[in-house]
């Protein structure tokens, strides 16, 4: 009698399950069928829509819709945020449930087309979405957090890397020996945590965001237990720390204000897509970019329009910093630089961003284009006793010097269906701190001086020089090493271009062409006595995505840099004076993301 009880109620289950898949198919939306009467949707994507539960219904028919521009990216937003106040907390419940647990984590439903290649943004424009962030975490004091990280496994060879370094610098700063100084790599230092947060204000327009994040690309651990047998143990360093608060006044216009350590708003808007992500392509090779602590302010105005286009202007006050490093490693690991703190002056950065759908085809992201400048001081401090003999009556307090850095930048983001260029152009003044102008700073003018004689600046970052320019003594001035670069990248959607199945294993397929350029002024590069005045880079790197946590690719790259002839005699490559120096280097990649 059980077994026959057992067999009813399998029966019932059956029956039951049936009928509820057979009513979600048929579950259209009248509206749905509506715009496929009209021709608006096609015939699949109208099914696409029919095979899902009512609230992904309206999200997908939203997204459809403005993919093909009959709605505003506001207008989808409102349409999107209008889900019912318990749908958003089941969702968040079903992001913290354990895997134990008897309730499982929504699937989210499959791409109905693949996505062109997205820029490397790092600094957006658009204003968080309130109570957007779907947590991993909830604190007791309200707060949210989403955890995120990656980690990448790189096998390297570098057919001339003289320094010793696993990833790649402007050459020419030491002889490679009898050959080119090939080195051979195994990286596994590349692991990023992060975590972005948000705070519920109670203000129904204000939205507080935050994020921390790290990594291991610091310094190398330097203790004798670690030393022999753990050699390149790396350890972690702070890359970005901020908290946001944005202020929605209306449908078009918002504000914020950002404080903490992010991307600098001067010439960091725009990276290129690499797989060496030490330096992001090489520094000193035309992809400048930092990160400092700082105070951003910025407003955010929305036009619309069918191209849905965006303004947003921001200000921003920076720690001035130069990147010149101090001599002794006691004062290095106390307070690094300090030139920049000592100009008793903050820097001011600012940028523009212009946002617009240049392609309207569907998952395309929208275009920007980017302006920014960046004005910074630094002083260069001789104590009294460090001021020459022949000099100290003159200078019986001590002496000081300095000099600015100027800068300013035009960046562009230009996503389509089938390329997606990105590229950006910079010109100033000692960007060494950016990773530009060849790595180099600023220098003693000591033209019409006689006399001469130096002495070390406080921190034992600079030469100052004392001379007598007419009999008289003076300090000689220190001047900015001028600079300009940039770089521009394609990227090609493959899987797109030659149309694999969204839901295949043939959908993650993307190359990227690469050229880079950075130079110093020649006149100045050798009036600080450097050997190269210019780098440059060609790279390509293929990528595929195996699936949404695991990606492969491999990088070629061909890194050149150049002599300046007019330096008297030629730096030593391979144990020949050479024009120019090079280094072909391969990666490949296994990239782990959550």
């Amino acid at each position: 009698m059980a077994c026959y009880l057992r067999l009813f109620i399998l029966v019932i289950l059956v029956m039951c399950v049936h009928s509820i898949a057979f009513a979600q198919v048929d579950s259209t939306d009248p509206l749905v069928r509506v715009l496929e009467a009209k021709g608006v949707l096609t015939p699949a994507e109208a099914r696409s829509i029919s095979n899902a539960s009512p609230a992904e219904q309206r999200d997908r028919l939203a997204a459809l819709l403005r993919d093909k521009g009959v709605i505003s990216s506001a207008e989808f937003e409102t349409v999107r945020g209008a889900a019912s106040p318990e749908l958003k907390t089941i969702t968040a419940d079903y992001k913290t449930t354990s895997p134990g647990s008897a309730a499982a984590a929504p699937q989210a439903s499959p791409p109905s087309v693949i996505a062109a290649v997205a820029p490397v943004r790092l600094l957006g424009i658009d204003l968080p979405k309130r109570e957007g962030l779907i947590p991993d975490i909830k604190l007791g004091t309200g707060a949210r957090l989403k955890l995120y990280g990656i980690f990448k496994t790189s096998i390297i060879h570098d057919s001339s890397s003289p320094q010793g370094n696993d990833f790649p610098l402007p050459l020419l700063a030491a002889d490679t020996g009898p050959n080119d100084s090939p080195e051979f790599h195994i990286r596994a230092r590349g692991l990023r945590l992060g975590a972005n947060f948000e705070w519920v204000d109670p203000a129904p327009k204000t939205t507080i965001t935050g994020k921390i994040e790290f990594d291991f690309e610091g310094d190398f651990t330097r203790v004798n237990n670690r030393n022999i047998s753990s050699i390149r143990s790396s350890q972690p360093s702070l890359r970005l720390a901020w908290v946001r608060i944005d202020r929605r006044f209306n449908d078009n216009n918002s504000a914020f204000a950002l404080f903490g350590q992010d991307w600098s708003p001067f010439v960091s808007s725009t990276m290129p897509n690499m797989i060496e992500n030490t330096n992001f392509g090489g520094i000193g090779y035309g992809a400048a970019y930092t990160r400092l602590p700082q105070a951003r302010f910025g407003i955010n105005h929305k036009f619309g329009g069918s191209r849905d286009f965006r303004f947003s202007p921001e200000i921003a006050v920076v720690l001035p910093a130069f990147g010149d490093l101090p001599t002794d490693v006691g004062n290095q690991l106390a307070f690094g630089e300090r030139q920049g703190a000592d100009s008793q002056q903050p820097g001011i950065q600012g940028r523009a961003v212009f946002q617009w759908q240049l392609d309207k085809a569907a998952s395309v992201s929208p275009a920007q284009f980017i302006v920014s400048f960046e004005h910074a001081r630094r002083r260069a401090i001789v104590t009294a006793a460090n001021v020459p003999a022949a000099f100290r009556a003159a200078f019986s307090n001590g002496a000081e010097v300095g000099s600015s850095s100027n800068g300013y930048s035009a960046e562009f983001q230009l996503p389509t269906h089938f390329v997606t260029v990105v590229g950006k152009y910079y010109n100033g003044s000692d960007l060494r701190f950016f990773l530009a102008g060849q790595l180099l700073s600023n220098f003693n003018d000591t033209a019409g001086l006689t006399g001469i004689s130096t002495a070390n600046s406080i921190d034992g970052a600079s030469t100052v020089v004392f001379g007598l320019l007419n009999g008289v003594p003076v300090v000689a001035p220190q001047r900015p090493v001028r600079a300009q670069g940039g770089f521009i990248q394609l990227g090609f959607p493959l899987s797109r271009i030659f149309d694999a199945d969204p839901k295949g294993r043939n959908a993650g397929w993307s190359a990227y062409l690469y050229y880079g350029d950075d130079q110093a002024a020649a006149r100045d590069a050798r009036r600080f006595g450097a050997r190269g005045d210019r780098s440059d880079l060609f790279s390509g790197n293929i990528q595929y995505k195996w699936n949404q946590w695991v990606t492969f690719a491999y990088e070629q790259g061909y890194y050149r840099t150049r002599a300046d002839f007019r330096t008297g005699s030629l730096p030593l490559f391979r144990g020949i004076p050479s024009f120019t120096t090079h280094n072909i280097r391969s990666e490949f990649a296994a990239i782990f993301t959550f």
